[in-house]
């Protein structure tokens, strides 16, 4: 039987995480957060004191891997067993995240992984080359999208909401220099793909872009 398959692509900051889980929610459909398994292997990179062009040892770590996803009201992620969820966030999880999914050999690795969600009775998977790569035949596509300065102030709320010291203007650099190393790699750059339907969400509501998706898929 066919699994039907919702892709949302899209660069960092534009709500794609939110709009996932909560679409994989109404339809009860599996989910997929393709950036968490990048962020784990930059987590477990980073902690075993991995150099980031140690191409070598990067693609043994992503071998071995074992990651565990509680996708409830809030995606928990565990690494070996620990819970590394509060460090996914992280903008320097972030960067060395978007530096190894730039090597062929490690996405490789991880793209059977991904593929393996794909389970009924469906999947919203949530990346930023889902509808391009892993799943190109996929039923629904959408491409969601904001500015990179609304991306850069939703950021900089949600670090200060947690008490953390952040600097607006140097998150909107590292936002578009993220923004432009991704699109520009040779392997699986960020783009909009066939087929899919963009969504600019820098002037609408999260429950306004959820609403749209759904319409999308019903």
């Amino acid at each position: 039987m066919s699994v039907p398959v919702l892709t949302i692509d899209g660069p960092s900051g534009a709500g794609k995480g939110t709009v996932s889980r909560a679409v994989a929610k109404i339809l009860q459909w599996h989910y997929l957060d393709s950036g968490s398994i990048y962020r784990s292997l930059a987590i477990a990179v980073l902690q075993a004191g991995i150099a980031l062009d140690d191409l070598a040892a990067i693609t043994q770590i992503a071998k071995g891997m074992q990651l565990e996803f509680d996708c409830g009201e809030v995606l928990t992620v565990r690494l070996s067993g620990v819970d590394i969820t509060s460090q996914l966030a992280t903008e320097t999880t972030g960067n060395a995240a978007s530096i190894v999914a730039a090597y062929p050999e490690v996405r490789a690795i991880l793209l059977q992984k991904q593929k393996d969600f794909q389970q009924l009775p469906g999947l919203v998977a949530d990346g930023r080359d889902m509808g391009s790569v892993v799943f190109p035949d996929a039923q629904f596509k959408v491409y969601l999208t904001a500015s990179a300065e609304e991306r850069a102030n939703r950021r900089y709320k949600q670090l200060i909401e947690k008490g953390i010291d952040a600097n607006l203007l140097q998150i909107t650099r590292e936002i578009e220099e993220r923004d432009r190393r991704d699109s520009e790699r040779a392997t699986a750059p960020l783009t909009v793909p066939e087929g899919a339907v963009t969504i600019d969400s820098s002037s609408l509501s999260i429950q306004q872009v959820i609403d749209a998706v759904i319409n999308l898929v019903r």
